[in-house]
């Protein structure tokens, strides 16, 4: 006997195929639903692999057939999916939808949409709790689009109970913006120095993929109208990730710390450099779910940097990562001649 029928979007991305992973083990009848209708190989053989474009609406109610009891959505942004899951609500049972930490502002506005203009970067409690307010509404960015998206469909509630993750920074692999790349990638090419802003202090609060299927499988058995933290039990600063990089791949690192903002031109930025802490509250999830982490950033990282290893090993990472080239620019995450000028500098200031 299954716990019932339960339809995944975006099944071949990163969240989504741990998610169908963790949904098929705890007995559930999964539809994994991707453009391509891949399959990963970690997945049981019972799990249905299908084509859906989820921008269109009919296959969509083709995919849901007669009905779910969970549909999980791992692409959903903005209002127009939000509303397109909402007319399926006579067919889904309920619906765990993924957002992101990247929602919340501090008291005063300042949110990671503003941290690189004139207002600064957001200043938020730490750990921030989920109701700690948020950004406007609205199309503009990734984060007024994910707050649009959770507004209506909690507006939606008496038809189709949604959960709502706001997931941190999320890792492992077949992530398409990875994180560890910035060391991992440094040690091969042979780097002996680093230099990172902030003190090396920056916490940017991390959510490996396993845990956030984790929160997926709970809040698949126990429907209901929510928003909740996604994130792993620590949340370690930036010279402790760089640190357990160089753990993994054994070697070491002589780490130069900068106090303040990242000098000439973003030497010692990095992809979790925030002049303040990002720290989620986990202690809702754990009330409201029984969420235990299945797993911690240290412990995961050995599978991930073995998996990002192997991705670059044949190939340039602009070539393996062309969305990293577009969110950071080629030189900002390994601009050595740059970090060495400064480097020099310094040493003889």
């Amino acid at each position: 006997m299954t716990r019932g029928k339960a339809v995944v979007i975006g099944a071949t991305g990163q969240v989504g195929r741990a998610a169908v992973r963790a949904l098929a083990r705890d007995g559930w009848e999964v539809c994994a639903a991707s453009l391509g209708g891949g399959v990963d190989d970690t997945w049981p053989g019972e799990v249905r692999a299908v084509r859906l474009d989820r921008e269109d609406d009919a296959a969509l109610v083709e995919v849901v057939g007669d009905g779910c009891d969970v549909l999980v959505d791992v692409v959903a942004f903005g209002g127009a999916h939000a509303r397109q899951l909402i007319s399926l609500a006579g067919r889904i049972g309920s619906a765990v939808v993924i957002s992101s930490g990247a929602v919340y502002e501090d008291d005063a506005g300042r949110s990671l949409d503003t941290q690189g203009g004139p207002a600064g970067a957001p200043r938020l409690p730490v750990p921030v709790p989920e109701t700690q307010r948020t950004v406007a509404p609205g199309e503009a960015t990734y984060a007024t689009r994910k707050v649009l998206l959770e507004r209506e469909l909690l507006t939606a509630a008496d038809v189709l109970p949604a959960t709502l993750l706001r997931a941190g920074a999320i890792h492992g692999p077949h992530c398409r913006s990875p994180r560890e790349l910035y060391f991992v990638q440094r040690l091969l090419d042979g780097r002996g120095r680093r230099v990172l802003a902030y003190g090396g202090r920056s916490r940017f609060h991390p959510a490996h993929v396993s845990n956030v299927a984790e929160l997926i499988r709970l809040a698949a058995s126990r429907p209901g109208s929510r928003v909740l933290n996604a994130g792993d039990p620590q949340a370690p600063t930036v010279a402790e990730i760089g640190a357990a990089v160089d753990a993994v791949m054994g070697r070491e690192t002589r780490t130069v710390l900068v106090e303040g903002a990242p000098p000439d031109g973003g030497v010692g930025d990095t992809p979790w450099s925030l002049e303040h802490p990002v720290v989620f509250d986990m202690s809702a999830a754990e009330r409201e779910l029984g969420y235990r982490a299945v797993t911690g950033y240290v412990e995961s990282l050995p599978e991930t940097v073995a998996w990002l290893v192997g991705q670059v090993r044949e190939r340039g990472w602009e070539d393996v990562f062309p969305r990293m080239v577009t969110a950071y620019g080629r030189d900002a995450l390994f601009g050595y001649a740059a970090e060495d000028a400064w480097l020099e500098r310094a040493a003889n200031a």
